[in-house]
């Protein structure tokens, strides 16, 4: 029995796994979906003050206290910034490291630098018609090439307001994740015309990583459940030199 930790990336919660949570547990897996502070069912909680660091102690607080170890820990989109600072607070705590259409930060490095310069501005126009200056609106499905209307609407009816701070706040790496040699990085190409990930992806192929593309939007959670499902089982499954995935 593996345990699973799935993150999810800005405006959703973790909601958004309930496909693939279903699954894996079908299978026998311990599966944890935490919604981040201020997200989702969570955003009664949500001031000006949280940041990438409150998302991080989130994560690192659910693994110290429910006493989980050999974590099969996957971040999607921003939930990519969240795992690399958990796993390099706890690293022993981490068998296995996913990034799922992710952001991939150094030491020092922001979400915000990383963005397209006119998204960041269509952020910032955002907050300050409707978010109070500091929260940021959802991103819009279409714009994730999300192709199933029923799913669109679920995307829509579910998001919430992102604060500015999870971008602009820069992570603080130690160098202890360089610990986890199991790692992952999983593209997104139907994805790519709006994507800022490809880079990551090249990255985590110059670092040795294993890297996988898979035909559908940002949103895989919704677009391939059964696959992401299987590609998940067999990571948990695998030792790092049995687990075979290529680009």
């Amino acid at each position: 029995m593996a345990t699973f930790v799935l993150v999810h990336g800005a405006w959703l919660g973790g909601w958004c796994w309930k496909r693939i949570r279903k699954r894996l547990q079908a299978a026998g897996h311990d599966v944890f979906t935490p919604t981040l502070t201020g997200l989702g069912e969570r955003s009664q909680i949500l001031t000006r003050d949280v940041n990438l660091e409150t998302h991080i102690l989130d994560v690192v607080n659910l693994i110290q206290w429910e006493e989980l170890s050999n974590i099969v820990l996957c971040g999607h989109s921003y939930g990519g910034a969240v795992i690399s600072g958990v796993a390099d607070r706890i690293p022993d705590r981490i068998g296995s490291l996913v990034y799922l259409d992710a952001y991939v930060l150094h030491n020092g490095e922001n979400v915000a630098q990383h963005v397209p310069a006119i998204r960041w501005q269509n952020f910032m126009e955002g907050a300050k018609s409707v978010g109070d200056g500091w929260k940021i609106p959802p991103i819009p499905p279409e714009v994730f090439n999300v192709k199933d209307a029923a799913d669109a609407e679920w995307m829509r009816r579910q998001c919430t307001m992102q604060p500015i701070g999870c971008f602009e706040q820069a992570v603080k790496l130690t160098g202890k994740i360089d610990q986890i040699k199991n790692v992952t990085f999983i593209l997104m190409t139907g994805y790519a015309q709006h994507s800022p990930f490809s880079p990551f992806r090249d990255k985590a192929k110059a670092k040795g990583w294993r890297t996988l593309t898979m035909t559908c939007g940002h949103m895989v959670m919704f677009d391939q459940p059964e696959e992401l499902s299987r590609i998940l089982l067999q990571h948990s499954e695998a030792q790092p030199a049995e687990l075979t995935i290529t680009a």
